[in-house]
């Protein structure tokens, strides 16, 4: 694999580095991002993004849940089968109801009741837990509606920044609790193969470099300074380190029970049962990835700056589908 030489053959140290690549280089690129990148940059970054979580799960994560790591039926019995192929589609789902019940906590926290609209609120109100762009068009808005009504601006100016910034410190509760679920992915795919490993890994990655660029935007954009957005980003990645040691132990005390006998005794299942609480854990990440890419970045990208041409528009969609190509096929040499 193109990114092998990056990690051991021990999964425990795969899954820590991983998460150190991770959390790391994303944040330190932050270094040299200004916080007014361009809308249809960061909307190009984000596509590359879709296309690697989307080619993760297509490509990598249901074939190996469904048939196995090499591609073989796996051998239960027809019964048996039929039972697990239910389990690991109700592990889809749940991880697609979890990041659901995540974003809509999220938004209801921060008064919001709009899920993809951009240009009728302010950041409170559109603020949930994968949202990566916000748009030219809305804080043109936002400035237009701010000087056309100064007799309420000074009324009003306290509630909206206690609004922008409960919205801002949702959004970091929020990325760490995405930053959790993370870590517990790429430890439960280092632990199934190195290759699912490495796939999770680089669709995390590139998921996460316009992921914390929008979030530092959007921390910006509050009133964070630049050294105290930055800061904050570093804290999130907290909770992906917390999310990898809870999948390590998960996954060692399946491996090992001798380890942790009381939680192997849950995790790890009868030898001859039909699937284990821990061979739940990658169904839920392809749920969860699939949320992220379909329901919280998509509508993203199918939004446009009002003040854009039919070309530009055209222009930009051809981009970002070039760029979605380029992250599945990441995805297929992987």
């Amino acid at each position: 694999s193109s990114f092998g030489f990056l990690f051991s053959e021990d999964p425990m140290t795969s899954s820590f580095l991983a998460t150190t690549y991770i959390s790391l280089v994303p944040n330190l690129i932050l270094f040299f991002v200004p916080p007014n990148i361009r809308t249809s940059s960061l909307n190009i970054l984000v596509s590359f993004a879709v296309g690697g979580l989307l080619g993760d799960v297509f490509l990598h994560l249901l074939p190996q849940v469904f048939l196995g790591e090499h591609g073989e039926v796996i051998e239960l019995g027809d019964g048996k089968m039929k039972w697990r192929n239910l389990y690991v589609g109700l592990g889809i789902f749940g991880g697609f109801l979890f990041f659901f019940l995540m974003d809509k906590f999220m938004r209801v926290a921060s008064g919001g009741g709009h899920s993809h609209s951009h240009h009728n609120h302010g950041h409170g109100e559109n603020q949930g837990l994968s949202t990566s762009v916000k748009t030219d068009a809305q804080i043109r808005q936002r400035k237009k509606t701010d000087t056309s009504e100064p007799d309420n601006r000074k009324i009003t100016q306290y509630t909206v920044n206690q609004n922008v910034n409960l919205s801002a410190y949702l959004n970091l509760l929020a990325d760490m609790t995405h930053n959790f679920t993370d870590g517990l992915a790429i430890a439960a795919s280092f632990y199934t193969s190195p290759a699912i490993g490495i796939s999770t890994f680089a669709a995390v990655f590139f998921h996460e470099i316009p992921h914390e660029v929008g979030d530092y935007a959007i921390l910006i954009q509050s009133g964070f300074s630049k050294s105290r957005a930055l800061g904050a980003q570093f804290v999130t990645a907290i909770g992906a380190f917390l999310g990898t040691a809870v999948g390590v132990a998960i996954e060692e005390a399946t491996r090992n029970p001798e380890l942790i006998p009381f939680l192997s005794g849950y995790l790890g299942g009868e030898s001859n049962s039909i699937i284990s609480a821990s061979e739940m854990i990658i169904p839920a990440t392809t749920g969860g990835f699939i949320y992220i890419a379909t329901v919280g970045v998509i509508p993203e990208l199918l939004e446009d700056s009002e003040q854009a041409t039919t070309c530009e528009k055209l222009k930009n969609a051809f981009w970002q589908i070039v760029a979605m190509f380029v992250g599945v096929g990441l995805m297929v040499g992987i």
